[in-house]
């Protein structure tokens, strides 16, 4: 077959293939236009998901007619200077987007310039269907009418309405976070789904956006090295979502969606988090635009750096410098639901009064003892007394030191535990609950690590070596780590084809299950990924060592011991969370206890 030049009418279809792959794609194209115009404020309709109709109107330059027919011309653009094409500074240039989307749809452009009357084009499927003037305020309004509508191909791979809405929805929501200074609005199908007003700060903005809480529960990201700085918000570990969907990146206030900069996302947070569990952070990086081409995707939604270590290496480094200053903070907000198991009820029926002494003729009253009622929670309806459960535990220790001030404390000060895991504090401003053994758990781990950074981890020999046997792939990880390994106080080799030889322990890990620890960190190095740094690896290993030299639950503390544990965890950063990303510690602010009886 005989080369020959593709007519016009199918390299604007293939053009709008590269640029236009649904309503959302669409949608960014026009905004980020509207954006580029130094629009201030942006209103956005939508109907059917934005398949029947998608709607921009903005506030910015305008156009004046001439400019308006180059607009809808292939190649045409505003935004390349010079043609220093690796100096892009607006969010696209290629001038593709409005005749590939008018290629595709029927397109009605107005606009207007201050001190100019307003100019309409409507472009119909890439055919010019009329022009006039048009009455609108200055600035310009995309009309965009039946996407795909005759190109029955791709229209039919288009998803459900719902899901194609969600999709511009996101959208709206990153290019509101990249400009925190302009007002945004969405309507879909008649009903207001977003407004933001403009001149709102960055962390503001983000917080508007997914989550009002995060306003409390996050930490402010500013780093800078060799020319690039870091900003944003980062919400503490314990403030996580089931989903990766509230993660934002912004590279030189473009959103992007960077495998590379979700993988240092995945390495700042590593051991706060468990595997399942996803931060919410929305960071902002500016770099040099000889640094980054951000000309990789046709859509602008991928970036390369010249440099891609370095800039892995300062996002982890910046987040856990900001997350490190967050020292113990976890998200202490409880839940309504967890609340509601406290209220009490009026109607529950009320057994006679117990009789606290049985006194016989003659005889002095006689104190005996009669079991509280206790509450069975396994159903939040039923919450009658019930009397058959064993009575509550308590005990008193003489005070041997004056009792300390708990407004001295963030923490507060220790005044009993509960069922041998949960330690009570009372503290200036509310009630703490301590879960021991998560607490704990994190304190090691910070302990680990400290010693590593000053040349390793003591190790505690062992009387009589251990042997633990496991599959021959789980020997063979372990002994290509155990010069690594060694460093953390782990004294191993192999011992036959199936089975290893402990010698010694970290000596912060006193008496544990050897043979559980060693498993656990067969299985931690078989799920590692390959692309992760050795740091990283040995944060994995130090937290699963740490979470078996922890305090377990169960173990009855004495007050000295609660106490010590409160105030290492104020000094200890990331001890608001385990190594696993749960909290280590909630507070029943006074506000909230005294709902519970009824007093607010």
């Amino acid at each position: 077959m005989s080369i020959r030049r593709l007519p016009e009418h199918l390299v604007n279809r293939i053009a709008a293939g590269e640029v236009v792959e649904r309503p959302a794609s669409a949608l960014k194209e026009l905004v980020e236009n509207a954006i580029d115009a130094g629009a201030t404020r942006i209103a956005v309709k939508l109907a059917g998901g934005g398949t029947d109709l998608i709607e921009v109107t903005d506030d910015g330059c305008g156009m004046s007619p001439p400019e308006m027919a180059l607009a809808l011309e292939r190649h045409a653009t505003s935004k390349l200077p010079d043609d220093e094409i690796d100096q892009v500074t607006t969010l696209g240039f290629r001038g593709e987007a409005l005749p590939s989307i008018a290629s595709v749809a029927r397109m009605t452009l107005e606009s207007r310039v201050r001190g100019a009357e307003g100019w309409s084009r409507v472009v119909d499927n890439g055919a010019l269907v009329s022009e006039g003037p048009a009455a609108l305020p200055p600035g310009t309004r995309v009309r965009v009418e039946a996407l795909f509508g005759r190109v029955p191909a791709r229209r039919k791979f288009l998803r459900s309405p719902r899901a194609e809405y969600a999709a511009s929805l996101d959208v709206m929501k990153r290019l509101a976070m990249a400009r925190p200074d302009i007002a945004f609005s969405v309507e879909h199908d008649g009903r207001r789904a977003l407004q933001v007003q403009g001149g709102e700060t960055g962390p503001e903005r983000v917080a508007g956006l997914t989550d009002r809480a995060l306003a409390e529960n996050s930490v402010a990201v500013d780093f800078e090295r060799e020319g690039i700085t870091l900003g944003g918000v980062a919400g503490l570990p314990t403030f996580n979502r089931g989903v990766a969907d509230h993660q934002y990146l912004f590279v030189n206030g473009r959103p992007v969606k960077d495998r590379l900069l979700i993988g240092a996302l995945r390495g700042a947070y590593a051991e706060m988090l468990a595997r399942d569990r996803h931060p919410v952070v929305a960071l902002f990086l500016d770099v040099p635009p000889d640094q980054v081409d951000v000309n990789v995707h046709p859509a602008k939604t991928e970036v390369r750096f010249r440099d891609p270590a370095l800039v892995r290496g300062m996002i982890v480094s910046g987040l856990r410098r900001a997350l490190d200053e967050a020292g113990h903070r976890s998200a202490q907000r409880p839940s309504e639901a967890a609340l509601g198991m406290w209220t009490s009820e009026t109607n529950v029926p009320v057994a006679p009064a117990p009789q606290l002494w049985d006194a016989g003729p003659g005889l002095a009253p006689a104190p005996q003892y009669h079991p509280a009622p206790t509450y069975s929670y396994a159903s939040v309806q039923d919450r009658r007394p019930s009397f058959s459960a064993p009575p509550p535990l308590a005990r008193a220790e003489p005070a041997v030191e004056p009792v300390p001030q708990s407004i001295q404390h963030p923490l507060g000060v220790a005044r009993g535990q509960v069922a041998r895991t949960y330690i009570v504090a009372e503290a200036e401003d509310g009630l703490v609950l301590v879960d021991q053994h998560a607490a704990h758990e994190r304190l090691v781990l910070e302990r680990m690590r400290r010693a590593m950074s000053e040349g390793g981890v003591a190790s505690q020999g062992l009387l009589v070596p251990e042997v633990v046997e496991l599959d021959e792939p789980g020997c063979d990880r372990l002994e290509a780590r155990a010069a690594e390994l060694s460093e953390f106080g782990l004294d191993l080799e192999r011992f036959g084809p199936r089975a290893m030889l402990v010698r010694a322990v970290p000596a912060a890990l006193g008496k544990g299950d050897v043979h559980a620890l060693v498993t656990d960190l067969a299985d931690e190095l078989a799920s590692f990924d390959e692309a992760l740094s050795l740091k990283e690896k040995l944060d994995h290993v130090a937290a699963t060592m740490a979470c078996h030299g922890s305090v377990r639950a169960g173990r009855v503390l004495s007050v000295a011991e609660m106490n010590a544990l409160l105030r290492e965890m104020e000094v200890t950063p990331h001890s608001g969370q385990c190594n696993h990303g749960r909290p280590t510690w909630v507070k029943l602010a006074h506000g909230d206890i005294e709902k519970l009886f009824g007093r607010k």
